[in-house]
């Protein structure tokens, strides 16, 4: 029995922003869309996410330019104060890699809303997902959150349909699914009996996921398994 890890040592290489190396404990965006196993593995590890995210869409429509940034801007300090005195929920800025949102983000956010005299800003609402969370106590704590925050002169504050999942450092998972991938390609050795080697290949790539419950992601890496009788 023989079990080669081809790739192991191989040099990782930044493949999307999507797959964040966990050295910074970068947020990554699991979106809505990754909800199916189509292609992965049967070798997977199922973790909670760590938030439930969703995009708000803060707008005002007042005639002046200058009282209408300044409105916004107070409307989000008002966001920023608010879930400061929360124990679960945060703000942060980003479509694929979170970062927090801070006021110093505030002039550079603030863009031109579809409409004629009227100005937005586009911010992510989290909250962080306990292992007692349902899907429905996730996401009323974001409604709740969004309706009691104050919004200064004509500013309103418009959520996107869609809720996202969010993963801290996915990367930090990496040892604990190749210690599994191992295990198993030594199990399937056995089976094969002597006589037969084991070939893994790209355990150099990234940790990746797909969606397997509401607040729940299953990573894995998108390895490969060859046999053939050894030499």
């Amino acid at each position: 029995m023989r079990v080669f890890l081809a790739g192991l040592l191989s040099i990782f290489v930044m493949t999307g922003a999507a797959y964040a190396q966990d050295s910074g404990g970068e947020v990554v965006v699991i979106t809505s869309s990754r909800i199916n196993d189509e292609g992965a593995p049967h070798i997977f590890m199922v973790r909670r996410a760590d938030h439930l995210i969703t995009s708000v869409r803060v707008t005002c429509d007042t005639r002046d330019e200058k009282q209408r940034r300044e409105e916004l801007k107070a409307t989000l300090r008002e966001m920023v104060r608010a879930a400061a005195g929360t124990k679960t929920i945060s703000l942060g800025l980003g479509d694929q890699i979170l970062e927090e949102l801070n006021e110093s983000d505030f002039d550079g956010i603030i863009a031109p809303d579809t409409r004629p005299d009227t100005s937005q800003m586009v911010i992510v609402v989290k909250t962080a997902v306990s292992r007692d969370d349902t899907l429905d106590t996730a996401t009323a704590r974001v409604r709740d959150f969004i309706e009691k925050t104050p919004k200064v002169g004509r500013t309103e504050l418009i959520r996107e349909n869609r809720w996202d999942l969010a993963l801290i450092g996915p990367e930090q998972y990496r040892d604990g699914l190749i210690a599994r991938i191992v295990a198993d390609a030594r199990h399937t050795a056995d089976l094969f009996g002597s006589g037969y080697g084991i070939t893994i290949e790209g355990l150099e790539r990234p940790v990746t996921w797909y969606q397997k419950g509401p607040l729940d992601l299953a990573l894995y890496i998108p390895y490969t398994l060859h046999i053939a009788p050894g030499h």
